[in-house]
């Protein structure tokens, strides 16, 4: 690593800098139109259109200075979300950012902007903690961010380091996309057999009845013996992290004394998990068996084995059962909420027939995923040695 160079972030850049919110804020969002990003749609290595924000022309120009461009680097600057950072997609564009997004651009002539992206992901504990200077909130400042310095090889090293890096991050690109794919052929076919296909005789009853309906607990925090074992303990945030897909881990586990002595319950692989307060209205299915906070319900199938039928049904009440909660003082779901949520359902035969047809998409959803979790701890592991340069990448001889 001894000629690489150390350079200021600055020194390799053609622009650094944040956008603003149109006038009259969320209000003044449009159906469709240029992108708006905002922090929300940044996520480590990987960008997301859930909630991303459209404008029209005329506020677009408003912004025309922050407009991003192909290979840009986005990088959240204050806030929960500080020192998240992703690529911009092709398919996003044309866009502009808010106040809380920060535009990374590099001159492809000094540094590859893949590289730089990696190099922010390995520096994310540093900038966290610049963010946490003379401010009450996480912010980072855009002399911040110019002054971060980069140990830089040269370009030729650069990119033969990304190729690594990316070649695990296309794969885990591709599992998502496929997931997503059978997710949606899910769907369609849940919609085609009892909602396109639902019959006049088919029984009426509320959701509450559907399902069968957990709580979830936690133990005591003061209590060393309770945590860290080998039961996982899902939190709002390992729902709303895994959403709509299986969960295979969480941030943090409890023992079996734990379990024993608190209102927590484990519930058994293929279950599916909904956040009821807070963000609520996230759900995920279990890849392992798992416990739960409070904050959130666990729901297994009142019909014997039929998680993924249960699964379904979830996601295609979740905007009703979102929407009576939002309605409410703290916007939270409540067993009554289930109980007011009225469905059809279809006679217990066909649901036993659509659960065999539908398993082996979330068995290959489930396969993925796995998948996913291993690739992303080998790419977590190479990323730190790689970019330090621990590990050193063979050149090949130019003929």
């Amino acid at each position: 690593m001894s000629e690489w160079d150390n350079v200021k972030l600055s020194g390799i850049t053609t622009k650094i800098g944040s956008g603003a919110t149109p006038r009259g804020g969320a209000n003044s969002y449009k159906d469709y139109g240029i992108s708006l990003i905002r922090s929300q749609n940044v996520l480590d290595f990987q960008f997301t259109t859930s909630g991303l924000a459209f404008i029209d022309q005329e506020q677009a120009d408003g912004l025309s200075n922050v407009e991003v461009e192909e290979n840009d680097v986005l990088l959240n600057i204050t806030g929960e979300s500080v020192a998240r950072c992703c690529i911009v997609p092709d398919f996003v564009l044309p866009a502009r950012v808010n106040q809380h997004v920060s535009i990374i651009r590099l001159d492809p002539q000094l540094a590859d902007y893949k590289f730089i992206f990696y190099q922010l992901q390995y520096l994310k504990d540093e900038l966290l903690m610049q963010s946490e200077i003379g401010a009450t909130r996480r912010a980072l400042t855009k002399g911040m961010i110019e002054d971060l310095d980069i140990d830089l090889p040269a370009l030729l090293e650069q990119k033969a380091i990304t190729a690594v890096l990316a070649s695990l991050d296309d794969k885990i690109d591709l599992l998502h996309r496929q997931n997503k794919t059978l997710e949606t052929l899910a769907q369609t076919l849940f919609r085609h057999w009892f909602i396109d296909g639902a019959e006049d005789d088919w029984e009426e009853r509320s959701l509450y009845d559907a399902i069968d309906l957990v709580g979830g607990g936690t133990p005591k925090t003061s209590v060393e013996s309770y945590w860290n074992g080998d039961i996982y303990w899902l939190s709002g945030g390992d729902i709303a992290s895994n959403h709509k897909s299986f969960v295979v881990s969480s941030e943090k586990s409890i023992t079996e004394v734990g379990l024993n002595n608190s209102s927590a319950k484990l519930l058994p692989k293929h279950s599916t998990v909904i956040s009821a307060r807070g963000t609520v209205g996230k759900y995920c299915i279990l890849a392992e068996p798992m416990t739960f906070s409070q904050s959130n319900y666990g729901i297994k199938p009142k019909f014997e084995g039929c998680f993924f039928f249960t699964y379904l049904l979830i996601d295609y009440s979740v905007t009703a059962l979102q929407s009576a909660a939002y309605g409410s003082v703290f916007d939270t779901i409540t067993t009554r909420t289930f109980k007011n949520h009225i469905i059809d359902i279809p006679p217990v035969a066909e649901i036993y027939k659509f659960e065999e047809e539908v398993a082996p998409y979330f068995q290959r959803m489930e396969l993925n995923q796995k998948q996913i979790r291993t690739l992303e701890k080998l790419r977590d592991t190479l990323l730190p040695k790689l970019m330090s340069g621990e590990v050193r990448v063979r050149l090949r001889q130019q003929n």
